[in-house]
């Protein structure tokens, strides 16, 4: 499937979520509530087999946090981006990927430990990388430590 059949494709079977096209790859956004149903049909659909998460990270825009997961197709060879918002800065919480992806555990320990997102339905969300006494979310922007420098 070519981009343009993949971004036809989602904007067909997903006309209620926004589709953009992106400088690499077609970006679907969705919200949290529907996300575990909308990776499994793109997972699972024939037509897309995103059999692969490559990768899924963070991004912390000030009022809200987006959720990224990276798509590969090896059988159909085409990628894609999906997006989740997160409002709720406080309380950032979105469903795990783990039960279509057994790579999103690291992924999600990472954003966790970084982020502070938590993943609904996770089996052993966890900080690995700082230590569970570690203060804050060193990836939000409104983190500081005394050892910062700024400019």
């Amino acid at each position: 499937m070519s981009r343009e059949d993949l971004k036809d494709y989602l904007t067909r079977t997903f006309p209620q979520y926004t589709v953009e096209d992106t400088f690499d790859f077609p970006l679907l956004w969705v919200p949290k509530e529907d996300l575990v149903k909308v990776l499994s049909r793109l997972k699972n659909d024939d037509a897309t087999l995103f059999n692969f998460l490559m990768c899924e990270t963070a991004v912390d825009r000030k009022t809200y946090f987006e959720v990224v997961y990276h798509l590969h197709s090896y059988p159909h060879k085409h990628d894609m981006v999906l997006k989740v918002k997160l409002e709720d800065r406080d309380n950032a919480e979105v469903d795990s990927a783990i039960s279509l992806w057994a790579g999103a555990e690291f992924f999600e320990n990472e954003i966790f430990d970084l982020f502070g997102i938590r993943f609904n339905g996770h089996p052993h969300l966890r900080r690995f990388m700082l230590g569970e006494d570690w203060p804050g979310y060193p990836l939000r922007k409104d983190y500081t430590d005394e050892h910062m420098i700024s400019l």
